[in-house]
C-alpha cells in the first residue's frame, strides 16, 4: 500500500512548504484540492514540483466537466515536465449543485447526464492533447481542428499521465468508465438510495470494496487491460500518534485490495489547518 496526504487548506505557500516535508516524512504522494474560484491547484503543484524529487503530485480531485480540456492538458503537461513525470490526475463529474451550491455561483448545473458526457469526451480528448502532435477531433461537445504550428511539448509519462476516476458502485456505467483508466476513487450508492456522500461514508465497508475490486479486475481482464497498472484508493483519517489504532483502521482496506491510503481530515477548522497539517505530515503515513 502507498500513502498520500491531501492538504485541505487554501494557502498555496503552506502547500509548497508541506510537499517537501511530506516527501521527507515517507509519504508517496501529495494532493491539493481543486475548487471553483479558489487557489489554483496546478500553479501550486508546479511550485511543489520544484522543491521535491520523489513524491507524486496531484489534485483530489479535478471536476473535469467544469474545465476546458486543452487548458487542463497544458497545466498537467507543464507540471508533469517540471516534476519529471510525477503527476497523477484524479477526475470526477464535480459536486452536484444540490450538495454544494457554492461551486455553482457562476453557472447552472447542467445535470449529471451532461456532466458525464463531458467527462467521457474530455478524457478521450486529453490523450492526443498530451502527445503534443497534430490531430483532429470531432465530438458532441468539443472539436479540434488539425494544426501543425505552435505544438506544445509532450508529457513525460508513458503511455499517459495516470488518470484516477470517481466511480459509483454498483452503477455499471460509472464503473465501466473507471475500468478503462488507471485507478478507482470510490463512491458508493447503497441499493435503493441516491448518491449521498454522508450515507456513503456510513455504509461503505472493506467487504463492499473487495466486491467492487473483484468486478474491476474481471472487467479489465475481459478488456485486455489486466497487465496494466491499476490503483484502488481509499480516503480516511488516522491519528499519526497511535500506530496500533491507525493500523487497525487501515489494515482492513489493504486486505480488501486497496493500493493507496489517502490521508485527509476535512473537518479541521481553517485556523488550525496549518498546525494540523504540519504535525500530521511530519508524523508520516500509517504503517502496519
Amino acid at each position: 500500500m502507498k500513502h498520500g496526504f491531501i492538504f485541505t487548506g487554501t494557502d498555496p505557500q503552506l502547500a509548497v512548504e508541506l510537499a517537501p516535508l511530506a516527501e521527507a516524512s515517507g509519504w508517496d504522494a501529495f494532493f491539493v484540492w481543486e475548487g471553483i474560484w479558489a487557489t489554483d491547484p496546478w500553479a501550486t503543484l508546479a511550485a511543489a514540483a520544484m522543491v521535491t524529487d520523489r513524491i507524486r503530485l496531484g489534485t483530489m480531485l479535478t471536476p473535469v466537466p467544469r474545465r476546458r480540456p486543452w487548458e487542463l492538458a497544458g497545466q498537467t503537461m507543464t507540471v508533469d515536465r517540471l516534476s519529471n513525470g510525477r503527476v497523477i490526475l484524479s477526475v470526477g463529474l464535480g459536486v452536484p449543485e444540490e450538495f454544494e451550491p457554492r461551486f455553482w455561483i457562476f453557472e447552472d448545473d447542467p445535470g449529471r447526464k451532461v456532466r458525464a458526457e463531458l467527462l467521457d469526451e474530455e478524457l478521450e480528448l486529453l490523450q492526443p492533447l498530451w502527445r503534443g502532435e497534430p490531430f483532429a477531433y470531432e465530438g458532441r461537445h468539443f472539436h479540434a481542428k488539425r494544426t501543425d504550428s505552435m505544438l506544445p511539448p509532450a508529457i513525460v509519462q508513458e503511455p499517459r499521465i495516470p488518470i484516477w476516476v470517481v466511480g459509483v458502485w454498483p452503477r455499471m456505467k460509472s464503473m465501466r468508465r473507471v475500468a478503462r483508466y488507471d485507478g478507482w476513487i470510490p463512491n458508493y450508492a447503497p441499493p435503493g438510495a441516491g448518491i449521498d456522500p454522508n450515507l456513503q461514508q456510513r455504509t461503505y465497508t472493506p467487504e463492499i470494496a473487495a466486491e467492487a475490486i473483484a468486478w474491476i479486475r474481471a472487467e479489465r481482464e475481459q478488456a485486455g487491460l489486466a497487465e496494466r497498472p491499476f490503483d484502488i484508493l481509499h480516503e480516511g483519517t488516522t491519528s499519526g500518534t497511535d500506530a496500533a489504532a491507525d493500523a487497525a483502521i487501515v489494515r482492513p482496506w489493504a486486505d480488501a485490495g486497496v493500493t493507496w491510503w489517502l490521508e485527509s481530515d476535512w473537518n479541521v477548522p481553517a485556523d488550525h489547518v496549518a498546525d494540523y497539517s504540519r504535525d500530521r505530515v511530519r508524523a508520516g503515513p500509517p504503517r502496519f
